[in-house]
């Protein structure tokens, strides 16, 4: 048994054999999907990936540590609308198999040490509250102090609404967590998959040295009908997806899901060549 079985339970319920791409409209085999990193193999097409997927695509199998899972959500506001918060949780746990919505794994990739967080929307929406907001900035701290990179994998429809004030007060937190790792010279790389929008894309999400999103992603903040609503004006074609955003210099590069371990190799690499790197003053500088 490998080790991510031994960190993760798995879905017991069996999953359906065929599939059909939401955009060229294939009928796909899922287990072959499956070893596609649920990219259709017709059109390129992105599918949702869960956060355990996501880290198991990333990450070496050996030596890869679950970290803040100690952490738990609770109701500090007794919410409720159509039904209870405690309800929501319980069902999210129940069908994600996951406690929260993020995940945080220290692990390598390729030898080289990282820790990574995984959101997952399965999860109310990748929706960020106090739990997530704890846990990446526990991540940040730990790799502030033991320099290690932080990277982070950001799906999301932002911040969630069932803790009020104390959901947006993540913002704040996470921000300063990355903080933490810019005062310290530890790379901190942000890849934005589908969607990254709302609280998270306008806090640590945007704040990478190096800023990554997969093919056609939609990132922002509000979602394109309603910025169409609010100026009654007809958008750009690709506005808010990752193509737009790199051609107006918002993020640093569009990389392929399979592309993307080999990727941050090159990436970590580069950071920590740059870091052994010292330049002597030129004479009469």
């Amino acid at each position: 048994m490998g080790i991510f079985d031994k960190l993760f339970r798995k879905k017991k319920e069996e999953e359906k054999l065929w599939t059909k791409c939401p955009e060229c409209k294939t009928l796909l085999y899922v287990p072959d999907l499956k070893k596609n990193l649920n990219v259709c193999p017709k059109c390129d097409y992105h599918m949702p990936i869960s956060a355990v997927e996501r880290v198991e695509s990333l990450l070496d199998k050996e030596n890869a540590q679950q970290l803040f899972e100690e952490i738990k959500p609770s109701d500090p506001l007794n919410f409720k609308d159509t039904k209870s918060y405690k309800d929501r949780l319980k069902k999210a746990q129940q069908q994600t198999h996951l406690s929260e919505a993020m995940i945080v794994v220290r692990g390598t990739v390729e030898g080289r040490e990282v820790v990574v967080t995984a959101m997952d929307f399965n999860f109310i929406g990748g929706s960020m509250g106090s739990v997530v907001g704890e846990r990446f900035f526990r991540a940040c701290k730990l790799c502030a102090e033991e320099g290690i990179p932080l990277v982070s994998v950001a799906c999301s429809g932002g911040a969630r609404m069932q803790e009020g004030i104390l959901s947006l007060m993540q913002m704040a937190k996470t921000t300063f967590g990355v903080g933490l790792l810019k005062e310290k010279g530890i790379p901190y790389i942000s890849v934005l998959t589908n969607p990254t929008t709302g609280g998270v894309s306008a806090s640590f999400a945007f704040l990478g040295d190096i800023i990554i999103a997969e093919p056609k992603a939609l990132i922002g903040f509000a979602g394109p009908r309603v910025i169409e609503q609010t100026i009654k004006q007809k958008l750009p074609e690709g506005f808010q997806r990752a193509e737009f955003l790199l051609e107006k210099g918002m993020i640093d590069m569009v990389v392929h899901r399979k592309e993307l371990r080999n990727t941050l190799i090159r990436l970590l690499d580069l950071f920590f060549y740059a870091k052994r790197c010292t330049f002597s003053k030129p004479e009469g500088a």
